[in-house]
Formats: structure tokens, sequence, C-alpha cells
């Protein structure tokens, strides 16, 4: 079955077994292709894992067809959720034909689908060390996904893939899908959620599947010519990033990771659309992992919270102390390299701080340090625990989010809706969902430079708000009536789905 040309017959009562009777420009429900290395519930390492799960739903309370394809890894729980075979055919391959088999099953009601094949691991990975286990693995898969809708007999309107793992799928549609009599009008969309991961010397596996690293001069540069990533930059019919300010800065030098050039010639295709969150996950008032629900008409309850994280994390039990927590990754992105003077600073001057995360080595060690010299005052945990995460935001008066740059960001979404005040970085999603101090409507604190100065003076500004109770209760409030919900963010990609199959129609 080389670029779809093998058509297997549709499976009786497959969710995918409808009929493409009319074409998309007949009718206001666009069908949706939706393809991802990761999809809560069933798997996520990420924020993607987040988008994966929950832009779906949106999509489909507008009253749209999605379909959501993930690689069917080991880590799945299998027996929970009791996959059913749907077809199989096989993915050409330099070393002989690869048989992909495609499973169905359900997450929350909604319908998901599982590629399994040999590049994709049984045991509990979902990322590799490294291309040569996940070019492999994500080229097969965008394959895959990508013909089983002929050989289910359901043909979308449009491919959304997202980041490299699904970078082939575009490549393809934007190549030798364009000469494919199914394929050809099949639009796509690629959505950059973190630029840096580009998937590049992909080229041996690409030609293991009979694709090619692109010929073209100039652009993307030679390093990048075989990247997955830029492949899909330059072939996608629409370009999206997670935020409206990181689209803007992936235009430039700083952040465009030497990819500014594809994208500035593509800039008119290319949109940010803010992420959101799931509200009825993300929701204090009904969170099963609090000491006490609460919302912003009874916001007083949340101190109790406080309390019960200060006895929980070993911390003092001092209610007026100001707490900041962070939940994140350790590194250097996540703006970590520049937090520990200011944190050090900031519990040396009677604050407490609460931190939840992995990370970098080094990172890991530098906090741990500032727990033993604090104690009392700072506790890490160096793991990933859901439920503390969830009575850390619902526990701190602010959040800690220092970002080098941030696509887009769901922590201080979440943080706002559960009354924690983001001290963060103006940068990416950050800046487009955080109202700095100084403007009308504030919810939070911003700084520019990028240094431990410019955040332990954005510290000293929340500590002045902080120490006048009811002007943070407002500050709080302001952020826990924020709408995060993915509503918005779906209706613009709807819009965008429609402008895409136009681009391709033309």
């Amino acid at each position: 079955m080389r670029g779809g040309e093998r058509v297997d017959a549709a499976v009786p009562g497959s969710r995918w077994d409808t009929p493409a009777s009319v074409g998309p420009a007949y009718r206001a429900v666009v069908r949706i292709l939706f393809l991802a290395a990761e999809a809560a519930p069933l798997v996520k390492v990420g924020g993607l894992g987040d988008v994966a799960g929950s832009l779906p739903k949106a999509l489909r309370a507008l009253g749209h067809d999605v379909r959501v394809v993930i690689p069917g890894y080991g880590a799945i729980d299998w027996p929970r959720y009791k996959p059913e075979l749907r077809t199989t055919f096989p993915v050409p391959h330099r070393g002989g034909a690869q048989v992909a088999e495609i499973y169905e099953t359900a997450a929350d009601g909604d319908p998901v689908f599982l590629v399994t094949g040999p590049p994709i691991p049984m045991d509990r990975r979902v990322y590799g060390s490294g291309i040569e286990e996940d070019g492999p693995k994500f080229i097969f898969f965008s394959l895959a996904a990508l013909w089983s809708c002929q050989a289910l007999g359901w043909k979308p309107d449009v491919v959304h893939a997202h980041d490299f793992h699904a970078g082939a799928a575009a490549y393809w549609l934007g190549t030798e899908g364009r000469r494919n009599d199914y394929y050809r009008t099949v639009a796509s969309l690629f959505t950059i959620h973190n630029l840096p991961y580009m998937g590049t010397d992909a080229a041996p596996f690409l030609a293991d599947y009979g694709l090619e690293k692109s010929g073209a001069v100039g652009a993307p540069p030679d390093w990048a010519r075989d990247s997955l990533l830029a492949l899909a930059l330059l072939h996608a019919d629409r370009l999206s990033t997670v935020s409206p300010t990181y689209a803007r800065e992936i235009l430039g030098a700083e952040f465009g990771r030497g990819l500014e050039g594809i994208l500035s010639a593509r800039a008119d295709r290319l949109s940010g659309i803010l992420n959101g969150i799931d509200t009825k996950q993300w929701d204090p008032a009904r969170d099963p992992a609090l000491r006490e629900k609460y919302d912003r008409t009874t916001l007083g309850k949340r101190a109790a919270n406080k309390v019960a994280l200060q006895k929980e994390l070993g911390l003092q039990v001092e209610p007026r102390a100001p707490l900041i927590g962070a939940v994140s990754r350790l590194d250097p992105q996540k703006g970590f390299d520049i937090a520990a003077p200011a944190v050090a600073r900031w519990a040396q001057l009677g604050g407490q701080f609460a931190l939840l995360g992995t990370g970098l080595p080094a990172l890991e060690r530098e906090y741990a340090l500032i727990e033993r010299q604090f104690p009392g005052r700072a506790m890490v945990r160096l793991t990933f625990d859901g439920d503390l995460a969830r009575r850390i935001y619902a526990g701190a008066d602010m959040l800690l989010i220092p970002s080098r740059y941030e696509p887009c960001g769901l922590t201080q979404m979440i943080g706002m809706r559960y009354g924690a005040v983001p001290v963060a970085r103006r940068t990416g999603g950050l800046a487009d969902t955080v109202t700095d101090l100084g403007e009308p409507g504030a919810t939070g604190v911003l700084f520019d430079e990028y240094a431990p100065a410019a955040l332990a003076g954005a510290l000293e500004r929340a500590l002045r708000v902080y120490s006048d109770p009811p002007s943070w209760t407002v500050l709080q409030r302001r952020g826990m009536e924020k709408d995060f919900s993915w509503t918005r963010s779906a209706g613009e990609y709807a819009a965008l789905y429609a402008q895409a199959v136009r681009d391709r129609a033309a």
C-alpha cells in the first residue's frame, strides 16, 4: 500500500465507516483527523497530551467529527480500555512491508484509535532516547494513521498533525498526497507546540519508508532538510502554534531556532491560537484531591488548603507567611536556572517555597540544597505527583513560572483558576494569559529581563500586594474569573480548518 493506493474494505460497525457523500464546501461539519504522540487520559507525558485530550472534545461540542489517533504504546492500559482491532494493512518499508494494526477504543466516551506495528514499542516508553528510535516509530505511525482512513472508509477534510511526531503525515499530504486521487483534496494543519523539538537527522528513516528529505535549496537550511518538523512547516496547508505571542516570537532569530526563514516566508499561513484547559478537570469547587473545596465566591475556604499543604510538606504552619509554589520540569527552558538565587533570597526573608518536579540533575541538586539550607521554609519534591500538584495550586499564594520561553503553558491558567497568583516572565503564552499588576484587570506579576534580579524584583512587587489582603483577594478573584476553557480556541481552530480546506482546493 504505497501512498495509500490499496483500499481495504471498511469494517462494519466501526465509527470510521461513514461515507464522504458531500464535499466540505457544502456542509458545516468538518471531518478532522487528529494526530498526536500522546492524548490524555490514555497516555500523557506533557502539555501535548492535555491538548490532544481536551481540544477534540471542544470541537465535537461544536458539532465537528473528530478522530483522534495516537501510537498504541505498551504504556497504555490495554486491559482497562479494551481496544478492538478494526483493520490491518501493510506499510511499505525498504526492509520489507511492516503490518500496521488499527485498534479502536473510547476515552471518556469519545473514540480514540491506536496504531501498532513493529517500530512502536510495547514496553512503557513513549519517547525514545533519540531519532534512531523516534524516527522510524513516528514516521510509521504518521503514515499508518493517515492511510488507515482509506482502509476504514472515512475520509477527513483536514488532518491536524501535532509536533514533529506527526510531521511525516503533513509532509506526505503536501507531496505524494497531491498526486493521490483519494487524498489530494485532504487539507493539513500542522501545530507547533515546542519548536526546538524538530526530529532532525531523519533522512535514513524517511528513505526506509519511501520518503525523501527536502530537495529545496536554502529553505530549509541544510541541517534541517531531514527534520520532520521542518518538512511539515514547508508542506502543510496551514500552520499554527499555541499562543499569539509565540507565533510572533518564532519569526525572529532568538526563538526561531534557525527555522525563522521558513516561518517568515509562510507567515501568512501561520496563526497563534491560545491553548485552553479542561475546566471540569481543573475545578477547585469539585477537586477531590483538596482538603477544602471552594470557588471565587467562597475564597475564604482556600486558607484551609494552605495550612494542610504546609503540614503535608513539613513547612512551618504560618497562615500569613507568603508561600510560592512551583510545579514544573527543572530545566533552563522553564527558567529554573535563574530562579534559584531569587528563591533562596525569598526564603531568607521569611517566605516559603514548595517545588514539585524533576529535571536536570544539576538543578535538582541546587534546589535540594535550598531545602537543606531553609528547613521549614523550603520543601522540594523531586518526583511527579498529580494530586500533590493540585494541592500546591490550591494552597500556594503564588505560582513561580520564570520561563526562558513558553509557547503557551498551562500551569499559569490552572494556577489562576485555583487562586494562585502567577509570578511569570512576559513571554509566549504567559504574556497572553497573565495581566501584570501595572495594567487594568491585573491577574499576576510579570517581569521582562531573563535574570535573577528581574525575578527578585517581581517577587518584591507581589509581596507588596500580598501584604494588603483585600487587594490580594481582588487579584485572586480576577484570575479565577478568567475563561480559559477550550470553547473559544475550538472556534478559532474550526475557522482555521475551513481555511485550510479552501487553501487545499485552490
